[in-house]
């Protein structure tokens, strides 16, 4: 099935690269382990794209 990526997960994509590019210069498997991890900016801009992905911009809240 050929699915069509919209906007939010075009940014999705790009920052998951910037983030997997991160861990591997800094040799790390898992942003946990990182210094940064709670004032990445990286992570962060990876965490809101997920968040944006899944919700397709609307505001509101987060439900699982």
């Amino acid at each position: 099935m050929n699915q069509i990526k919209d906007k939010f997960d075009l940014k999705l994509d790009e920052m998951l690269f910037r983030l997997k590019d991160c861990q591997e210069n800094l040799s790390q498997q898992s942003c946990l382990n990182c210094e940064k991890f709670i004032d990445c900016e990286t992570r962060n801009d990876y965490v809101k794209a997920v968040y944006e992905s899944m919700s397709k911009g609307k505001k509101g809240g987060f439900e699982f």
